[in-house]
């Protein structure tokens, strides 16, 4: 991190809201380096923790964390940052219950799946700031955190902002999120700052886009689609969609070459992952296809741009779901 970012005099206090893996993952980490944290999830998941402390299981450092967790969201309350961890299908509802819960001064980071959260925060009257998570996690058994590999974060806006008193857009990431990425940092996890996330958030969702569906239908980890020639080449399919839907969209983006080869080295750094769409899938819990395939398939006929990989893969997910065992 350059040294133009601020490093803390003290930690903030933490809620996560939504403690899933994701959640469970970053606020175990901010936990660990010495910030207080409440995790908020479900009752099986608080009901462990409580008991024997978070199973942290990562590659030779497997470790119990003491951290506090709670079903209810009065943590949030006296929080200066919040962790919104929440499936993208209930960004909505989530919002409009913890905008009256914020203080004016805290900090709400989205750190979610698709491209249009922050948006939907916005609608609540929440000024969140956006995240691209890249983790590979997945919790088997109440209050047990599993990390498959990386863990790391970009921050930033959603949008340009304009300087006070300035008709220029700022070119800089703005101080709130230093502040943020300096607390991440100072816990061990790598982030990267970004003026304006969209770019970043469209990166990450053509990534979600090659993998998700793909080992979700093939109840497959990350590897084995990579060992499969017909299979690399279904996600640079994919990939191709979205990256035409997001130029169709004014949305600066990388080209398909570029980032067909981002997928791959994705993949095989975290070769053993299965996506979330599989881990849902497999609970018999709702998916976030229409976060993903679905959002770019819908965009695509909003916007004139033909997607009919991205379009196949959440139809058939869709049919998976509505299949599977609750």
């Amino acid at each position: 991190m350059d040294g133009s970012r601020m490093q803390p005099p003290s930690w903030p206090r933490v809620a996560v809201y939504g403690a899933g893996a994701v959640g469970c993952f970053f606020g175990a980490k901010l936990a660990e380096a010495g910030a207080p944290v409440t995790l908020i999830g479900r009752a099986a998941h608080v009901e462990a923790i409580r008991r024997d402390g978070l199973l942290f299981d990562s590659p030779g450092a497997t470790r119990r964390i003491r951290i506090d967790a709670d079903t209810g969201p009065d943590a949030v309350r006296e929080a200066d940052l919040v962790l919104f961890c929440v499936k993208t299908r209930d960004t909505a509802e989530a919002a409009r219950a913890l905008a009256p819960l914020l203080r004016a001064d805290a900090v709400l980071v989205s750190l979610q799946n698709g491209v249009d959260n922050v948006p939907k925060l916005r609608d609540a009257g929440i000024d969140a700031l956006a995240a691209v998570v890249y983790v590979a996690t997945s919790m088997p058994a109440p209050g047990h955190l599993l990390h498959a590999g990386r863990g790391d974060l970009v921050i930033g806006e959603y949008g340009e902002r304009t300087a006070p008193g300035s008709a220029e857009t700022a070119v800089q990431p703005s101080a709130r999120a230093r502040r943020v990425a300096a607390w991440f940092e100072r816990a061990g996890v790598p982030c990267r700052l970004e003026p304006d996330a969209r770019g970043e958030l469209w990166t990450k969702l053509v990534m979600n886009c090659a993998f998700n569906s793909i080992s979700a239908l093939g109840r497959s980890r990350y590897g084995a689609m990579l060992d499969d020639a017909d299979v690399r080449a279904l996600m640079r399919e994919a990939i191709g969609e979205c990256v035409a839907v997001a130029q169709a969209d004014d949305v600066a983006i990388a080209s398909v070459d570029t980032l067909n080869e981002a997928a791959m080295r994705l993949g095989e750094a975290m070769r053993e992952a299965s996506s979330s769409t599989a881990q849902d899938l497999a609970r018999g819990r709702p998916t976030e296809i229409d976060s993903l395939n679905g959002y770019v398939a819908r965009r695509g006929q909003a916007l004139g741009v033909a997607t009919p990989v991205n379009r196949t893969l959440a139809t058939l997910v869709r049919l998976l779901e509505r299949a599977a065992p609750a």
